[in-house]
């Protein structure tokens, strides 16, 4: 089903600042906060550990490498991140023992103003991520692909747009700026991903760990956790006592794994064209 005939244009929130634990949040935070829970499908609480503490963290949650899954990631932008001013994103990822995937996504988003035909797609979700300081809605629309697609996408044997489904191809377009084609983007990777999914003992709660290498050699480590919208605010008090006990800074400056892949091929990009 296509839906760009319907869609009409998202209004957008921006991105927040602000949205730690609950007690942190000033009065319109906490509201806004509260309006984007109610229309949201999830939330994702994200924190990124400092590069001085990695190792630590790691041998505190007692996490084996051994366990974790290989993932390779490519995005799709314009040398200037055109896509990513406009706030869309175009992501692609081979999973190692999972079938490989792509998104759209769009962000930040206010709930109510989605195309009601969209969120009756089985495979769009709104969620919410919030990590010490910030917090922002965003809607994705996936999908599945093939095993070799990607790679024969990257080696110029596929066309880049048939790596979305027709759906994806019409959020893309509505939401994308003017001019900008799919088949006008370029590669931005790959970054390859250690992925590992896990219950510490102490939790309770099933605990996404995840490694960025990039190819500069800078890394990122980020810890996640899923929860349904109603129970956000009581799971983060739960993840914040969690990590303290275990020595794990929860105050440190946070990352985004995507912005940093971003500007990191976006001025390889520059360089090479220069």
């Amino acid at each position: 089903m296509a839906v760009a005939s319907k869609a009409r244009p998202t209004k957008r929130a921006p991105a927040k600042r602000g949205a730690g634990a609950a007690g942190e949040l000033t009065g319109g935070d906490l509201a806004e906060v509260m309006a984007l829970l109610r229309g949201a499908d999830s939330v994702e609480l994200k924190l990124t550990v400092p590069q001085s503490e990695r190792r630590s963290a790691i041998a505190a949650l007692d996490l084996d490498p051994l366990d974790a899954q290989i993932r390779q990631v490519f995005f799709f932008d314009t040398p200037e991140l055109a896509l990513d001013k406009h706030g869309l994103v175009a992501r692609v990822r081979r999973i190692q023992g999972r079938p490989h995937d792509s998104v759209v996504k769009l962000r930040p988003v206010v709930p109510e103003h989605l195309p009601p035909e969209l969120r009756r797609l089985p495979s769009f979700g709104v969620e919410v991520d919030a990590m010490p300081g910030g917090h922002v809605c965003s809607a994705s629309l996936k999908g599945k692909l093939g095993a070799s697609d990607v790679r024969q996408a990257v080696t110029g044997r596929r066309p880049t747009k048939k790596l979305f489904s027709k759906e994806q191809r019409a959020f893309f377009a509505t939401h994308a700026p003017e001019g900008v084609d799919l088949a006008d983007l370029s590669y931005l990777g790959p970054i390859t991903v250690l992925k590992l999914k896990s219950t510490p003992q102490g939790f309770g709660r099933r605990m996404t760990t995840e490694l960025w290498f990039y190819p500069d050699g800078s890394r990122i480590l980020e810890l996640s956790t899923k929860c349904a919208p109603a129970e956000a605010f009581q799971v983060a008090a739960e993840a914040r006592a969690f990590l303290a006990e275990r020595d794990i800074d929860v105050t440190g400056e946070q990352q985004t794994k995507t912005r940093t892949a971003l500007e990191f091929f976006s001025g390889e990009l520059a360089a090479a064209t220069a």
